[in-house]
């Protein structure tokens, strides 16, 4: 998909997404996704040298290889939301094999799912995409419902089927957060030990953030913390929900936030949102890839671009999207992923 194709999409939003100039964090503050960003970034950190190879084969993955963005396909959703809940759309999902397959047909750069799946295809296809073994869930089985982020193996074991890397969610605010920051943090030790980079799905998770019909488990300046407290754990890639509202704070009457945040360092607009996250990210220094959230059917593919117009424009470094893509038929999943990656590869969208 061409840029004249992808502004036709866009409609009469495609003015507000291309001509925005963000002035709240410059551009000019951020260290940006490039081919050289391991080498002139990460290199600096203590990040030792299995690391960052197993990081560069991420990037150096699929359509977007040497780019320094990435597109990731996701799918833990058959424990996070049920199988039957999450494939009923496309049974195929069922098997396993299909995941990976759908994952080396949409050029993805790499593919996270459960132990499960890919220990039953790792022999196959271990060297033939990398591997993102997701080490942590919630169940969905315990009634009432409960937010409670269980591991599921060892990074050992994600290790021995041949993982180039972990994934682990932390529920930012939930009453087993404490818990989880700890048990993931001890987690990606172990990981960077082994020479496998580190993903967090950087999530935030409490029924008193929601106020008046108003989710702020999604504010800018609520998500912004959870990622600023994702890298102090030493994630090297951050996930992160698309921001789409703020003030989470100072709604709910709890933390502690500096009015400047708002007049200053954020506006409305979805770009500078995002940005405010990328800059809890130490100013782009670790990568933030944004979710793609649940599939609402016909409008999935011009919210996909949206979405990652919005990421690259802010300065993230990609997205990572799953039930848009598997929740529909092969064909058209591999075609929404391409779609996505034709905006990082899009030399006329740049920074805002």
């Amino acid at each position: 998909m061409d840029f004249q194709k992808i502004v036709e999409l866009l409609g009469e939003d495609s003015d507000n997404l291309f001509h925005h100039d963000c002035t709240t964090f410059s551009k000019e503050l951020l260290y940006r996704p490039s081919p050289d960003y391991i080498s002139q970034v990460l290199v600096e950190s203590n990040r030792n040298p299995q690391v960052l190879r197993n990081l560069a084969s991420i990037f150096n993955h699929g359509r977007l290889a040497g780019t320094g963005y990435v597109s990731i396909l996701p799918i833990d959703q058959d424990i996070e939301h049920t199988a039957g809940g999450s494939f009923a759309k496309n049974p195929i999902y069922f098997n396993p094999e299909n995941i990976l397959k759908l994952a080396m047909e949409g050029s993805s750069n790499a593919v996270a799912t459960t132990f499960g799946n890919l220990a039953l295809v790792a022999r196959k296809y271990a060297h033939k995409i990398p591997f993102i073994v997701k080490i942590n869930h919630n169940e969905l089985l315990t009634y009432p419902t409960k937010y409670n982020q269980i591991m599921f193996g060892s990074v050992r074991e994600a290790w021995n089927l041949g993982a180039t890397a972990i994934g682990a969610t932390i529920y930012f605010g939930s009453e087993e957060s404490s818990r989880q920051i700890i048990e993931v943090s001890e987690a990606f030790e172990e990981a960077h030990s082994l020479g496998m980079p580190t993903i967090l799905w950087c999530y935030t998770r409490n029924n008193g953030f929601k106020k008046e019909g108003i989710n702020y488990e999604t504010a800018a300046d609520i998500t912004g913390q959870a990622n600023h407290i994702g890298v102090t754990i030493q994630a090297d890639i951050i996930k992160q929900k698309m921001p789409d509202i703020n003030g989470g704070f100072t709604a709910i009457d709890f933390s502690k936030s500096d009015p400047l945040m708002y007049s200053d360092l954020t506006t409305k607009h979805p770009i500078d949102l995002c940005r405010y996250q990328v800059a809890n990210c130490y100013m782009g220094r670790i990568g933030l890839i944004n979710s793609g959230g649940e599939s609402k059917g016909a409008s999935d593919l011009v919210d996909s671009i949206k979405n990652a117009i919005i990421n690259k424009r802010a300065g993230g470094m990609g997205m990572i999207l799953g039930r848009k893509a598997f929740q529909r038929t092969f064909a058209d999943g591999v075609e929404l992923l391409h779609a996505v990656q034709d905006v990082y590869l899009a030399k006329e969208i740049g920074l805002a």
